[in-house]
């Protein structure tokens, strides 16, 4: 299964999270700073890593703050 659908899902729980795809990418930017990443829409590898710091990196939800 591709992780496109999986990166989806996590970035529709995040307001704060913008994910656009256009001529083969994914984008996915931070209202909050402004920073983007992005990945080829099938690159299973590269939108773990992306799906990774949404959650828990550069772009996770800051809790408490």
């Amino acid at each position: 299964m591709k992780q496109f659908g999986n990166l989806a899902i996590v970035c529709a729980g995040r307001p704060d999270i913008v994910m656009t795809t256009q001529d083969g990418m994914v984008f996915v930017r931070s209202k909050v700073t402004g920073d983007t990443m992005s990945a080829p829409w099938d690159s299973d590898k590269k939108i773990e890593r992306i799906i990774r710091e949404v959650n828990f990196g550069a772009f996770g939800e800051r809790r408490g703050a």
